[in-house]
């Protein structure tokens, strides 16, 4: 299940420029990890307008069609005005006609036979088309090499998360996305919460000292498994598996990965951007359906100045859900949504919702607002890049899982380091081992 290589140049610079981001742009952060004020003084707070302004049109290329992207297309659309969705790519076929029918049925929109493109290559001959912006929602394995060729043809891009399965993607990322500073463009991923205005003001305030400095925090994704396909008849082995991606840890990273990455990006985000330096957990699978993943992890993260984080995620049906954060500083606590508590456990602040007419709280729309977000920075020329800090938020997840795979302690440094990347050598429909992977055993070799 897993390559490792001896790479060419590219992943020489990968691993330099890693190195090099970690040292400079994340030195500082982590350095005020336990403290408040200084490390947060150029947070490039969104603008949060209800609609993009107007411009001239931008054209943008979806690549991966499923619920997801078709999902992001649609919060393209709603935006802002002059905003066009023009070409369509995915591994399959099918996956562009259910994309293409919707758009049609529902937003109006007609993409011509010759901007539809499917196959492993899609990606490739969509960014020869006349686009200015590209999409990304594929299932995560394909996101570095595919944030790679958008940046290489200077595309803007929005960028689902998590962006990577493995620490060799994760760097790959973190190269891309300088590049992507040098050349102006504006990068968005998919990690909302940063774009809710509820989250920003809770934020916003503990930047301010509201909780005094940060002790401890917790995180949590505990549900059930979101879907699984069975396999059809016909199918090779590859199909199958990129059909049922969210299921195996090569095509998605494994939920902790995909999943949890939000849970643990918004921590990382309250404590300045900071990531840890090492992680312990414990997991396993009892119950999952399909593919070769774990259905539970939980883990003890280390950061600067002994502030731990216990992260916990579960997939196992008919057990107590929750999806939440809490950060704990010297003078109070947070739910980082829209809640601080004195250390008593009084409520010192709640974040005003608007009402509806029947009363009830009017939340922000997030998605939508990724992509207004987005458009605005481009048309006012303010570029905004998240990819560097997204692949920090998922390397720090591949960290913890890693440390669960193994029953080891990893350590960051060690995940600037690796040579660990998975999945297949080369990416053909037909027969593959990898759907033969064994669910990994801690503490064995």
């Amino acid at each position: 299940m897993i390559e490792k290589k001896d790479g060419p140049s590219r992943r020489e610079f990968i691993e330099t420029v890693g190195l090099i981001g970690a040292a400079g742009a994340m030195g500082a952060m982590v350095a005020g990890c336990g403290g408040v004020g200084e490390q947060y003084a150029d947070y490039p707070w969104p603008p949060l307008l209800d609609q993009a302004p107007d411009g001239p049109v931008l054209r943008a290329g979806l690549i991966g069609c499923g619920g997801r992207g078709t999902g992001a297309v649609r919060d393209f659309l709603s935006a802002g005005p002059n905003l066009e969705i023009v070409a369509l790519a995915d591994c399959f076929r099918d996956r562009v006609g259910s994309c293409r029918e919707t758009l049609r049925e529902e937003e109006g929109v007609e993409v011509p036979d010759e901007f539809c493109f499917d196959g492993f290559d899609a990606y490739e001959r969509l960014l020869e088309t006349e686009i200015d912006l590209v999409l990304m929602a594929t299932p995560p394995y394909f996101r570095p090499e595919h944030f790679e060729a958008c940046v290489d043809a200077r595309k803007h891009v929005f960028m689902e998360k998590p962006v990577a399965v493995d620490p060799v993607g994760a760097r790959s990322v973190m190269a891309s996305a300088r590049t992507a500073d040098g050349l102006g463009l504006s990068v968005v991923t998919g990690t909302q919460r940063r774009h809710q205005a509820n989250y920003l003001e809770t934020f916003r305030r503990v930047t301010r000292g509201a909780i005094g400095d940060v002790v401890s925090a917790n995180c949590y994704w505990n549900g059930q498994v979101p879907w699984w396909r069975e396999r059809q008849s016909g199918w090779s082995d590859m199909e199958y598996m990129v059909r049922d991606w969210v299921n195996w840890t090569w095509l998605s990273g494994d939920h902790i990965v995909e999943q949890h990455v939000h849970n643990l990006d918004a921590i990382s985000w309250f404590l300045g951007d900071a990531h840890p330096e090492k992680a312990v957990g414990v997991g396993g699978r009892w119950r999952r359906p399909s593919g070769d993943q774990y259905d539970f992890f939980s883990i003890d993260f280390s950061f600067e100045n002994d502030v731990h984080v216990h992260s916990m995620c579960r997939q196992i049906a008919g057990c107590t859900n929750n999806v939440s954060e809490f950060v704990r500083g010297s003078d109070g606590y947070t739910n980082c949504v829209d809640k601080i508590w004195q250390p008593d456990g009084t409520l010192s602040w709640e974040y005003p919702y608007e009402l509806d007419e029947e009363g009830e709280k009017i939340g922000p729309r997030p998605y939508r607002q990724e992509h207004v977000d987005l458009v605005t920075a481009v048309r006012t020329n303010s570029p905004v890049n998240e990819a560097y800090r997204t692949a920090v938020s998922t390397l720090i997840a591949i960290m913890g899982r890693i440390s669960c795979y193994t029953g080891q302690e990893v350590t960051w440094d060690e995940m600037m380091e690796s040579g660990l990347k998975l999945g297949p050598g080369r990416l053909a429909f037909g027969p593959s081992e990898l759907v033969r992977a064994v669910v990994p055993v801690p503490g064995t070799e």
